[in-house]
């Protein structure tokens, strides 16, 4: 998608199964840009959309334990942009694939959550809170992340 006053390319690149892309950490001035109070109101808003998406039984049930989740998603952001380490303090090291490997991630889940991220992101966006290269980089970031999660086919 193209914003009329934006170069943003919020493409999703198809995923290949057996095929693992290396991904390249956000830029750090995306987090410096937002702060950690936007990074944690990012990460709520894209949680509560998952919580009324076609995916939300793969995500716990209630709208307490989403906002809890949503912040623990956002201490593993924080710590993935260069901020403080709050996920590995708290929760051990990250290890994304182990730690979602009970769950059912197909390529059509993917697509899911990388759209209701996309949605999530467009107040940083309109707003202009980050560059449109530091909000790409979190894109791209996200675009190869997700591929890294699908452990089962449609």
């Amino acid at each position: 998608m193209t914003f009329s006053t934006s170069t943003l390319d919020f493409s999703i690149l198809p995923y290949t199964e057996g095929v693992t892309i290396p991904v390249t950490k956000p830029n750090p001035t995306f987090l410096s840009d937002i702060g950690e109070e936007g990074m944690r109101d990012l990460l709520d808003r894209f949680y509560m959309g998952l919580f009324t998406s076609p995916i939300k039984d793969i995500f716990p049930p209630s709208e307490k334990s989403m906002k809890i989740a949503g912040q623990y998603s956002a201490d593993f952001f924080i710590q993935i942009c260069g901020g403080t380490a709050y996920f590995s303090q708290n929760r051990g090291a990250p290890q994304m694939r182990k730690r979602h490997a009970p769950f059912h991630i197909t390529p059509h889940a993917r697509l899911h959550w990388l759209v209701t991220f996309e949605e999530a992101l467009q107040p940083i966006v309109e707003q202009k809170l980050s560059t449109q290269a530091n909000i790409q980089s979190f894109w791209n970031y996200l675009n190869t992340f997700s591929q890294w999660m699908i452990n089962n086919r449609d």
